[in-house]
């Protein structure tokens, strides 16, 4: 009885069992915009020889129109937008077209010379630019056109083209600006990542029962009624009565 009492007083034991959860890399990393650019009106773009890549000559900043995107260069960094004065966003790469421009274009746009050759640019407004852009590259427009507007020019040789390429990314990754960004992207990559639980639900904690403690049986006494037994009678037969037989008269 005492164990019984004993077992039902038991308090339950709660267990918290730690749940590992699945991580997810949460690094926040703060990229400030560029300035922005205040253009009077819409601006005029002209199209870099042997490109598609077209560029705006009167503003001092770097910006290109490539695509069917607006680019620009800040900070050792790339931004893109659909829009020339505004919405731009931040481009983890360099754009493959960057290293088709020629860095010195625009002593070539002053000076109308392209290479020793004439350079007769046109002035493309941006109105004529966006409804034009894709057509004008999927029917390779500018090289029909007397090879945008330059004089008696050869296209120059494809393995001279790659060196030139090449010659111009080893030159930009060696900008300051490049290399400072490059150095800041490797500190941030070397810092701890924050684990992030991605959404699955945490156990709850699990609540263990008390154990019920086995009741004592008491073994009642098995009261066993004991009948009187009633003897039967025993029929006997009568002597000298044959089995079957019949029975002697006396005379």
């Amino acid at each position: 009885m005492k164990k019984l009492l004993f077992g039902t007083m038991l308090l339950a034991l709660v267990i918290v069992v730690p749940i590992p959860t699945m991580a997810g890399v949460d690094i926040h990393v703060s990229i400030p915009l560029p300035p922005p650019i205040v253009f009077a009106a819409p601006p005029e773009v002209i199209v870099i020889p042997e490109t598609y890549v077209y560029v705006v000559p009167e503003v001092q900043e770097e910006i290109f129109f490539y695509n069917g995107w607006w680019w620009r260069p800040w900070g050792g960094r790339w931004y893109r937008s659909h829009y020339y004065n505004r919405g731009w966003g931040y481009y983890n790469n360099v754009p493959s077209f960057y290293f088709d421009v020629d860095p010195g274009w625009r002593g070539y746009y002053r000076d109308h010379n392209w290479y020793g050759h004439r350079w007769n640019y046109e002035r493309i407004p941006n109105q004529r630019l966006q409804q034009n852009w894709k057509s004008w590259h999927n029917d390779r427009h500018w090289e029909r056109q007397g090879t945008w507007g330059v004089q008696s020019y050869q296209p120059r040789p494809q393995q001279q083209r790659q060196e030139l390429r090449h010659q111009r990314q080893q030159q930009y990754q060696q900008r300051p600006e490049v290399q400072q960004h490059q150095q800041q992207r490797q500190q941030q990559q070397r810092q701890p990542q924050v684990q992030k639980p991605q959404g699955q639900q945490q156990r709850q904690p699990q609540v263990q029962q008390p154990r019920q403690q086995p009741q004592e049986r008491v073994q009642q006494p098995q009261r066993q009624e004991q009948r009187p037994q009633v003897q039967q009678p025993q029929h006997s037969q009568p002597q000298g009565k044959p089995e079957g037989g019949e029975v002697e008269h006396k005379k």
